[in-house]
């Protein structure tokens, strides 16, 4: 049995796709079961997941709930969860403090953020990065083929995965912002948004941005890539954090989460991809 704790937009995806691999999956979310996917069984708290579960997944916001979280599968009686797998983005510090926290009760950790948003969860084209032992990762491998059928091990130990998920999403969260300044300046000197992807997209300016974000979301008005700007700007600012403990060059990542930040306080909640009509309109 595997568990499932967090059913938000990534997580409910998530979930359904170990449903739909054949895994009997039990799962608990704290706003009930209404994104829970047939025919799971969706349980009141986590300490019945980890009476249940062998395997245990969680899809939380951020490391406080990760490790509340955590807590929680401690101080259950009767457990049968032996490993956790982390899919949240929480950071190297985050993870590394719960994988302490869990081996002591003989508990495996495998931190596994995942990229490529809600409609890559659905395609199963999601990048799975995972970090851990050996003993853990071959334990959630099955849990993690469920998951995704994109896995890249990065890692021996836990919070590495972190690290890799902090810097594609530091590059991601700029990328965006820059090509929201570029575009916005091209249409301030009459350029037409279409020709102007088309070109990028044949040219050196070219990114993930240009060839999906604003094809996808900017072009056609939907700005439902089903990510939210907080999340980003939490995530960016967990890069920051980890860049300036470690002393490295952070000039870039400064100005970007200003950026995200200032986004975020403006419209907290909007879907990340609304930064374009947010800096056209700064």
């Amino acid at each position: 049995m595997i568990g499932f704790v967090g059913l938000g937009n990534m997580g409910a995806v998530l979930a359904a796709n170990l449903v739909a691999a054949g895994h009997p999956v039990v799962t608990h979310d704290a706003l009930g079961p209404a994104r829970s996917p047939a025919p799971a069984v969706h349980v009141d708290d986590v300490a019945e997941v980890a009476r249940r579960a062998e395997v245990l997944v969680l899809s939380l916001p951020d490391g406080t709930a990760s490790e509340q979280v955590a807590r929680e599968i401690l101080a259950t009686e009767n457990r049968g969860v032996g490993c956790v797998v982390d899919a949240s983005t929480i950071g190297p510090s985050a993870a590394r403090t719960i994988a302490e926290l869990l081996a002591k009760d003989g508990i495996g950790y495998v931190d596994a953020p995942v990229s490529g948003g809600v409609a890559g969860a659905r395609a199963r084209t999601l990048t799975v990065m995972y970090a851990g032992t050996d003993e853990a990762c071959a334990r959630a491998e099955p849990v993690l083929a469920g998951l995704s059928d994109r896995r890249h091990r990065v890692g021996d130990r836990p919070g590495m995965a972190q690290a890799l998920k902090l810097a594609n999403n530091f590059l991601s969260a700029t990328t965006l912002a820059a090509t929201s300044e570029a575009v916005a300046f091209g249409l301030a000197a009459g350029l037409d948004l279409a020709t102007m992807l088309d070109v990028l997209n044949t040219s050196s300016g070219r990114s993930a941005a240009t060839e999906d974000k604003f094809p996808r979301h900017v072009l056609t008005g939907r700005y439902a890539a089903g990510f939210t700007n907080s999340l980003m700007a939490k995530d960016v600012r967990l890069y920051l954090d980890e860049v300036e403990e470690q002393g490295g060059p952070a000039v870039v990542g400064r100005s970007a989460a200003a950026v995200w930040e200032d986004f975020a306080t403006a419209e907290p909640g909007a879907d990340f991809t609304r930064i374009f009509p947010f800096t056209e309109g700064s």
